[in-house]
């Protein structure tokens, strides 16, 4: 379990990814959008992950129902709010929650900096009614191809100033680091930073174009980075992030075994290692599942699981000051 002495903070977790089976059943049979059951018990397992799939594109095809009633700004502005009632409710201080504009909005025909625009004002009034703090992260969704993501990118620089991060997720085998350099470059304009997907469904070479091409700040998962001791040694002295999830990389079967997850390994090589909880919706986790994982499954010690909530605030997308008062605030409570 978390310390609650500790800021809890979840720093992977993508937005459309957490769309409950009863708000994808409701917003379905509002837009009259056919699904394969039409009671949430036989839903379940058309969009939640019951033990694990083949990889992680089949896995990310458990998330094409629910951004498939998306069926106006209506609705994502309710998934992007409801994503905040549901930190309110895990206990989590702080969320920086990422979304793929051009996927929410593909099925039917919304413009990205529509949607880029709902989901913020979602987030908004989720922080006003939770009292959770919060930050948003665009996604450049790879699957799609470079010129489709160049539209998703512009969607997101119309709204700048509510972005805090740009990150790159999808099939990270078919299309590499290089089909998005000039997507990086462009986005240096603005005052964002970077995380990207990297090291999950391809090897440690992924994690260092990520850095060494993109400017990747943080990694998404990077089980890989396993492979490559030297790369481990360099991510630990350069304090770059890993944002772990566990249950995800089981899921995908990026990893065979949960409790043979490199990230406890990670940890002893001193690198700076965040557990997050990825797509909780489709998964049916929440971030105290992880925090039981962690130790009951993966194997450490509570003193290594608060190790692991405190690399979460300085990881965080936060100025030095926001960290300084997330603790602040946890011991006044």
């Amino acid at each position: 379990m978390f310390n609650k002495n500790i800021p809890l903070v979840d720093l992977h977790r993508h937005l459309d990814g957490n769309i409950k089976p009863a708000t994808i059943l409701s917003l379905a049979q509002q837009h009259n959008i056919q699904l394969p059951a039409d009671n949430i018990e036989a839903l379940i397992p058309h969009v939640q992950i019951i033990d694990k799939t083949s990889d992680l594109l089949e896995f990310l095809q458990r998330l094409d129902y629910g951004v498939a009633v998306l069926a106006d700004l209506d609705a994502c502005h309710r998934v992007a709010y409801e994503n905040m009632l549901d930190a309110k409710n895990e206990g989590i201080d702080y969320i920086e929650l990422r979304f793929s504009p051009y996927y929410m909005g593909m099925n039917h025909k919304l413009a990205p900096g529509d949607v880029v625009e709902a989901v913020v004002q979602g987030v908004r009034d989720g922080i006003k009614e939770t009292g959770v703090q919060a930050n948003l992260i665009g996604i450049l969704s790879r699957t799609f191809g470079a010129d489709v993501c160049m539209q998703e990118l512009d969607g997101l620089l119309a709204h700048k100033h509510d972005i805090t991060a740009l990150d790159l997720a999808g099939d990270e085998l078919g299309y590499p680091a290089e089909l998005f350099e000039e997507h990086f470059a462009k986005a240096r304009k603005t005052d964002w930073q970077y995380t990207v997907h990297a090291g999950e469904a391809d090897g440690p070479s992924s994690i260092r174009r990520a850095m060494n091409v993109l400017g990747a700040q943080r990694i998404g998962h990077g089980v890989a980075a396993i492979q490559d001791r030297a790369l481990m040694a360099e991510l630990a002295e350069k304090r770059v992030p890993i944002e772990s999830c566990p249950t995800s990389n089981y899921q995908t079967a990026t990893v065979a075994n949960l409790a043979e997850h490199p990230m406890r390994e990670f940890l002893a090589a001193g690198m700076c290692v965040t557990l997050n909880t990825d797509d909780p919706g489709v998964s049916a986790i929440d971030i105290a599942h992880e925090y039981k994982v962690a130790q009951d499954v993966v194997g450490f010690s509570a003193e290594e699981c608060d190790q692991m909530q405190r690399n979460g605030v300085e990881a965080a997308f936060l100025s030095d000051a926001e960290k300084r008062a997330l603790f602040k605030r946890k011991a006044a409570e």
